[in-house]
């Protein structure tokens, strides 16, 4: 092989990777190749997906501010709570009382 012969077959190789990397490229580009339509798919998807966020956090405000009324009330019940378990102590006590002094008294009678 002189030089004339590698000189044209190099050439022809290097032609050979060029088409084979033209034609790679020119099949990338076709099979990723986003249209129009896809597009105008992705922008509604990032809508919703906006819309869909927002919902979220207004669902997370009004969860809190509810969660904020029921412990407000959850405090009220107990504090009433305590209040009637106070009343009913001291009215038994009370009972316990009035039944040891009508037993003083029956006792004292008989």
């Amino acid at each position: 092989m002189d030089r004339t012969e590698f000189i044209i077959a190099t050439a022809i190789l290097l032609f050979g990777a060029f088409c084979l990397g033209f034609v790679t490229h020119w099949v990338v580009s076709r099979l990723s190749h986003v249209s129009k339509a896809d597009l105008s798919e992705l922008d509604s998807m990032a809508e919703a997906l906006h819309d869909a966020e927002e919902a979220r956090d207004a669902a997370r405000t009004e969860l809190k501010e509810e969660e904020g009324r029921l412990h407000g009330r959850l405090k009220e019940a107990e504090a009433e709570l305590k209040a009637a378990m106070e009343g009913l102590q001291s009215a038994r006590r009370e009972t316990e009382e009035l039944r040891a002094f009508i037993s003083k008294q029956n006792m004292g009678s008989t």
